[in-house]
């Protein structure tokens, strides 16, 4: 769009020609991705009776040489949840279902059994990031990210 000229914004519309897209609002576009590929990964992992929130704890706790404690693995995770007590329980849902244990001062272990959970969870993931990316390339992706990342920059003031 010239940044000198400003148009009007095109209503919502999911069938739009490619010429009419550039004025189709960014909010309704994002908002279904988002929509969409979060209800069909859930669903995904719902088959495994898992959570997404749990397959978050589990990479996180997964992720660190040292067993992180709780309070930063909530505190990692919790702008990620639906609300500010979500983690808390998926931690105590995941030592209850045996697939973390919890130690002494509070730290997280993954078990056995968690970190096999894991490894299942990471291949739903990988299987469902390959049908999402499909004839959408490396580049195309980044540049997409790129400018959604600077929409976020223009709207909170920070860009230059």
């Amino acid at each position: 769009m010239d940044q000198g000229r400003l148009t009007d914004q095109a209503p919502a519309d999911p069938g739009a020609a490619d010429e009419v897209l550039a004025h189709q609002p960014v909010g309704y576009w994002s908002g279904l991705v988002h929509e969409v590929v979060t209800r069909r990964l859930r669903d995904r992992m719902a088959r495994l009776d898992v959570t997404q929130p749990m397959y978050w704890v589990l990479n996180r706790v997964a992720g660190d040489e040292e067993a992180p404690a709780r309070e930063d693995v909530g505190a990692q995770l919790t702008p990620l949840a639906e609300g500010p007590y979500e983690i808390a329980r998926v931690v105590e849902q995941l030592a209850y279902r045996g697939r973390l244990r919890v130690g002494a001062r509070g730290e997280l272990y993954l078990t056995e059994e968690g970190e096999a959970a894991r490894v299942r969870l990471r291949g739903v993931v990988s299987e469902f990031r390959a049908e999402v990316h499909r004839g959408i390339g490396d580049e195309e992706y980044v540049a997409a990210l790129k400018v959604l990342r600077r929409m976020v920059a223009n709207v909170e003031g920070e860009a230059p």
